[in-house]
């Protein structure tokens, strides 16, 4: 019990500092208390939904949740999941695994790059490339077509994977939110934090209509993240964004190779 309890503790922790560390939950719950990948869905996608309304709460009360960009992604990932769950229910459990984990590499690699890029990028030439930005003197996105789809494709995707996956896109949003606006990292992180919690609320919905329960063992894993979350709020101001990222996408890695070797371990038992 305790290996599940700090195991919850540091999804919500990796949630609330990088806004993608919902995807460590499903690698959690498989290697923690042997789950399959579709058992162990609904209990990551509730435990990465409330942990992100505590962070959602905690950014709107700062003024950092760029709410109307939150709901346009919400939206478009609400509408797209169930296609997501439907891919889940048709797609062999090995191959599933072996997905999640290819995403998984390739999401850690994009974070690498990205970071280091942005390190690179000259600040001033930086929006010109940007698709989503700020208005400097609302501190809010200067909406234009452009935007409006740019994030309406995020929300979509992330959607999918939530869906697919049970990871609450988090990784998708937040380095997409980067990549492709002007947002500050605090920001990006927080709105992305909002836009989980609006998908993975219409996901667990969808999800427990099907008549899946939850483990005694999910229920204490799920209070965990809520934790974790909570103390991610608190050191988020006074950590590096680069060392964060740096070291998210190095867990994420090692993540992604312990949930192959375990799912190639038990079909070569069978």
């Amino acid at each position: 019990m305790v290996d599940i309890i700090l195991l919850g503790i540091g999804v919500g922790l990796a949630l609330g500092l990088t806004g993608g560390g919902g995807m460590l939950a499903v690698p959690a719950l498989v290697l923690g208390l042997n789950l399959t990948m579709q058992e162990a869905m609904p209990i990551a996608l509730i435990a990465i939904g409330l942990a992100a309304l505590v962070g959602t709460i905690d950014g709107l009360s700062k003024k950092i949740v760029r709410y109307k960009a939150a709901a346009v992604m919400a939206l478009a990932g609400i509408l797209i999941s169930p296609f997501g769950i439907w891919l889940a229910n048709i797609i062999p459990p090995l191959m599933l695994t072996s997905l999640f984990s290819l995403l998984l590499v390739f999401f850690s690699l994009k974070i690498v790059t990205q970071t280091f890029q942005q390190k690179k990028i000259n600040p001033g030439h930086q929006v010109l490339v940007k698709n989503c930005l700020i208005n400097p003197s609302t501190g809010r996105f200067a909406w234009s077509p452009r935007c409006f789809f740019t994030l309406s494709g995020i929300g979509s995707i992330s959607g999918i994977f939530t869906g697919m996956l049970g990871v609450g896109g988090g990784f998708i949003i937040a380095p997409s939110i980067r990549q492709y606006s002007d947002l500050n990292s605090r920001s990006a992180v927080a709105t992305s934090l909002m836009v989980i919690s609006l998908i993975t609320a219409g996901t667990v919905f969808q999800v427990l209509l099907s008549g899946i329960t939850i483990l005694n063992a999910g229920l204490w894993f799920i209070a965990a993240s809520i934790m974790g979350m909570f103390f991610a709020r608190i050191l988020a101001p006074y950590l590096s964004e680069h060392h964060l990222q740096y070291s998210f996408a190095l867990l994420a890695l090692v993540a992604a190779f312990l949930l192959l070797q375990h799912a190639y371990s038990l079909l070569m038992v069978t």
